[in-house]
């Protein structure tokens, strides 16, 4: 034994080979501290043992190495620039002095080789992976920039023009994938694998195999002349920009890194590669990006944790009301393998329902991410009935027939009757109270919400409502169902709107109070999507909600906290809905909405709109865009803390990923909750204080202003 650590071995083979080989204390290979430490250590055990002649890096695990331990990433951002560059020039140094041991290396890849361990294997001078094998550089997601090498090694490889769009998009390859770009050396069957890197790198030893020249290859500059880098790197930086925006700034980065060091041999190169990380490190984009996916890490293993302890094994499904909703949730059931009876009382509804399961699956079909078969067994698993008896044997009855209490109670009484005492029934509503409608059944302890989000098989969150009634067994068995069809739950408590719509309608209401203040609806869309980042804009949403629907749920929630959701005279999403403007579905709400000659959709700003909002408006003006922003999202951010003090959501990382996963808050502002930090509480209050006149939904609990005077965190 050549070195023996916790995370990872060297022995001496036959041949004089040394075999590093990562086999983590953990469930998976990943570079956290100790395991770098012990990388450092073992290549300078290499170094200093007598007649090593080539060294196999290996994984003993079903994955190489997953990349780096995200988990130490924001104590170790929280720290100085100069304490985070010292780190990274410390971490990538181990990479170089991995690189160039006097004898050739090889990786042998299996499963995952991702981030950190992406760049260990090009830190090698040859690579073999199975045909299990994914390589990528994902760091793009976390808001950082490869920090190992990968920005110098990489476009040295396989061109500047692939290696940064691997980086900018952080999208993973296939290993024949990876094959065909350069790479990797060789792609063989998985049994295969380790026979064909000790026989790639006795080749490289007895100089069969030109090493020497791979090696050089990485660390001497780009090969690009003056015209082909000004081609390069102004299609890259057009790319990013098209892709990414202003607001990712790690994409941006990259392009600049690469075209600096494409001149520059590896060391100097790495240096600018460190000072790009760091750069980056320290961004809010970074922050929350890393925020969220630990976020979501902790959602998701709460829910695992929950679903384990479920008493009932949920295998087939009934879906109550087809069409649209109805066909997406069978949809979604049915493509994980879940059989799914889809009822409603019209054939034409079920037509529709399968229509949309079928165009769902067309659309996977036209981008290669669904065969035959899959279409074939997911149509197969979903089971259209007129008939109320079909539904006798399933273990989850799913109610999505129309938003309205008198037509639900009715559906859920009626279905009870013919369902299993052990069944468990839930109902999709995005509004309704849960205790209202557990009011129509005997047995309220196995009944909740379950309120997905449209296009059901797009959106990640699906809420779980919980009534005062409903056991415990119910919600943990509905967890597990919902983390079967492949979707991310939410334990809410019920409340008018429950999480999702009640902190999105307050939105709503600062936006109409806006737009009756004189605001142009088109100005205030274009400020929240391309200077705040929301995927739509309030007026585009709306028109995608449905103007009768949005109108319906204000009602709703008007009911349901009067206090400070009150219906809003002259309220532009009723004066639309009256004039029979409802958005999409009828082409026409605050935007007209067509197809041009090639049938592409377009939208364009009415004048019919504007004509039923100017009697009921003040003049238009022009508003700042940091007026406008502070006027939508302060009664999203005020909502969403009563939510949290009211014991609605259990946590702030719980609503974070919520408005994300369901409403598409921007991921790089990290949530509701990480935007408030990120401004920092007493900001926050002395901004909402501004705005307090304007109504109830602008004034903070005395639990925010409290928590900002004594500098206390949502995240504690």
């Amino acid at each position: 034994m050549i070195y023996e650590g916790t995370n990872l071995s060297v022995d001496l083979l036959e041949g004089s080979i040394a075999e590093l080989v990562f086999d983590s204390s953990g469930s998976v290979n990943k570079f956290d501290q100790q395991t770098i430490s012990e990388l450092a250590s073992a290549i300078e055990s290499i170094r200093q043992t007598k007649g090593v002649k080539g060294v196999l890096v290996r994984s003993n695990k079903p994955a190489f190495v997953v990349g780096a331990d995200i988990t130490e990433f924001m104590p170790l951002f929280s720290q100085s620039e100069e304490a985070i560059l010292s780190w990274i020039s410390k971490t990538s140094q181990v990479f170089n002095e991995f690189e160039d041991l006097p004898f050739p290396t090889i990786s042998a890849i299996n499963g995952f080789a991702l981030g950190g361990g992406c760049e260990m294997a090009l830190s090698t001078d040859l690579r073999v992976a199975d045909t299990s094998a994914t390589l990528g550089l994902p760091e793009v997601k976390l808001g950082i920039m490869p920090g190992f090498g990968g920005t110098v090694r990489l476009p040295r490889l396989i061109g500047a023009d692939n290696a940064l769009e691997w980086m900018a998009t952080g999208r993973n390859r296939s290993a024949n994938q990876a094959l065909s770009e350069g790479a990797v050396d060789a792609v063989v069957k998985p049994e295969h694998l380790l026979q064909a890197a000790r026989s790639m790198l006795t080749d490289a030893i007895a100089k069969k195999l030109d090493w020497q020249s791979r090696r050089a290859l990485k660390q001497r500059p780009l090969k690009l002349n003056n015209n082909e880098a000004m081609m390069s790197f102004s299609t890259a930086a057009a790319f990013v920009a098209a892709q990414a925006g202003q607001h990712y700034p790690a994409p941006h980065q990259m392009v600049a890194t690469v075209r600096e060091s494409a001149s520059l041999a590896r060391d100097e190169a790495l240096k600018l590669e460190n000072k790009g990380f760091v750069k980056l490190a320290k961004s809010d984009a970074c922050k929350a990006q890393v925020g969220i996916f630990l976020a979501d890490q902790q959602v998701k293993s709460k829910a695992k944790k929950l679903a384990k302890t479920a008493l009932h094994s949920i295998d087939k499904h009934a879906v109550i009301g087809a069409g649209i909703m109805g066909g997406g949730i069978a949809y979604q059931g049915a493509v994980k393998g879940i059989t799914t009876v889809m009822k409603d009382i019209s054939q034409t509804a079920l037509e529709l329902g399968l229509s949309e399961a079928a165009t769902i699956l067309k659309k996977g079909m036209s981008k290669g991410k669904v065969d035959a078969d899959k279409m074939a067994s997911t149509l197969n698993n979903i089971v259209p009935t007129l008939d109320m008896q079909a539904i006798s044997d399933v273990d989850l009855v799913i109610e999505a027939v129309v938003e309205s209490p008198e037509v639900k109670s009715s559906v859920l009484a009626e279905l009870e009757e013919s369902v299993s005492s052990e069944t468990i029934i839930t109902s999709n509503t995005s509004t309704i109270s849960i205790n209202h409608l557990a009011k129509a059944l005997k047995s309220p302890q196995r009944f909740c919400g379950m309120h997905f989000f449209n296009p059901v098989h797009r959106m990640p969150l699906v809420e779980i409502i919980r009534g005062k009634e409903t056991n415990e067994s119910t919600v943990a068995a509905v967890v597990a169902a919902t983390l079967k069809m492949g979707k991310t739950p939410i334990v809410v408590k019920d409340c008018p709107g429950f999480l999702v719509n009640r902190v999105l309608f307050p939105y709503f209401a600062g936006f109409s109070r806006l737009v009756l203040d004189g605001a142009d609806f088109v100005s205030v869309d274009k400020v929240m999507e391309k200077n705040f980042g929301w995927p739509m804009g309030p007026a585009y949403l709306l028109d995608v909600v449905g103007l009768d629907t949005a109108d319906h749920a204000a009602g709703v929630m008007s009911a349901g906290i009067p206090e400070r959701m009150q219906k809003i005279e002259h309220d532009p999403v009723k004066l639309l809905f009256e004039a029979n403007r409802l958005g999409q579905k009828n082409a026409k709400g605050f935007y007209n909405y067509s197809k041009d000659k090639r049938g592409k959709p377009t939208k364009l700003a009415a004048d019919e709109a504007y004509a039923l909002l100017l009697p009921h408006s003040k003049e238009q003006q022009a508003y700042a865009d940091e007026e406008i922003i502070a006027r939508l999202m302060i009664p999203m951010a005020n909502e969403a803390i009563r939510c949290l003090e009211e014991g609605i959501v259990a946590s702030a990382t719980e609503a974070d990923m919520a408005l994300i996963y369901g409403l598409g808050f921007p991921p790089f502002r990290g949530g509701i909750f990480r935007y408030i930090e990120t401004m920092g509480l007493k900001n926050f209050v002395a901004l909402a204080d501004q705005y307090a006149h304007l109504g109830a939904i602008y004034q903070i609990s005395d639990g925010v202003r409290e928590m900002a005077a004594n500098n206390r965190s949502y995240f504690a």
